[in-house]
């Protein structure tokens, strides 16, 4: 490592800055091949986002119809039962003894019958909830499909394009990374940081028509006159960007 380091710095400004237009000549390539698929990753990336959250309501909306349709059963049962009770009640009824038995029967008979008329409207309202919840199933299904159908297009399109651009992309991307060790490591974060930082990626520009050819503020005479010796690395005092002489670009 320390001989790595060393070599490096062994090497002249100039080299450098030789170095560095390399690297950002590359990366803009890059950039500008992935400048082709535009906002197509995203639009992808956002579709399958959204079909993973319709596919999720759809889930939990066929869970809720399956909760009430087994609700319905119990319901449906408990019914059953009570009105199995209810004719055991009056069966005992026509043994009773006294009319104290019989008063007791009958509270038992009409406590069945009120809670076969409870089940009766929990039964219709689970059915008109479970109306409720297919009808959005179907309109989730159809959202589902259409947004399918988009996300088809759109991945078909992206991948298109990728498969026209991957070399190309790939052989930049060893080219990048190659240059990369050309460049002492600080000098490299420098690099990494304005590329970040600026929208067009340019972290290294030539001077153009006396301006620095990121932002365009004019450049004094002595300090284009210092740009051009390359004898020292010199950054724009307004935006950062390293300067390079405009016959380097």
């Amino acid at each position: 490592m320390a001989a790595k380091s060393s070599a490096k710095n062994t090497v002249s400004v100039a080299e450098r800055l030789d170095a560095l237009v390399n690297l950002q000549s590359i990366d803009s390539e890059i950039d500008r091949l992935l400048k082709v698929r535009g906002e197509l990753p995203l639009e992808v990336e956002d579709l399958e986002d959204e079909i993973l959250g319709i596919q999720k309501r759809i889930a939990n909306i066929q869970s809720e119809i399956t909760e009430l349709e087994e609700d319905i059963v119990a319901r449906k049962n408990a019914q059953k039962d009570a009105q199995t009770a209810i004719i055991s009640y009056k069966e005992k009824q026509n043994n009773v003894r006294n009319n104290r038995e019989f008063e007791s029967l009958s509270k038992e008979i009409e406590y069945q019958e009120l809670e076969i008329q409870l089940c009766d409207k929990k039964i219709k309202e689970a059915s008109y909830r479970i109306s409720e919840k297919k009808e959005k199933l179907e309109e989730s299904n159809n959202l589902l499909a259409n947004r399918t159908k988009a996300f088809d297009e759109k991945k078909k399109e992206l991948d298109a394009i990728i498969a026209e651009t991957q070399k190309d992309e790939e052989k930049l991307l060893k080219e990048s990374e190659k240059a990369k060790k050309k460049i002492d490591e600080h000098l490299l974060v420098a690099y990494e940081r304005l590329r970040s930082n600026s929208r067009n990626g340019l972290a290294v520009v030539p001077i153009d028509r006396d301006a620095c050819g990121g932002c365009f503020n004019r450049i004094p005479p002595q300090r284009q006159l210092d740009i051009m010796q390359k004898k020292k690395i010199i950054v724009c005092e307004h935006c950062g960007r390293i300067l390079t002489p405009e016959s380097a670009q």
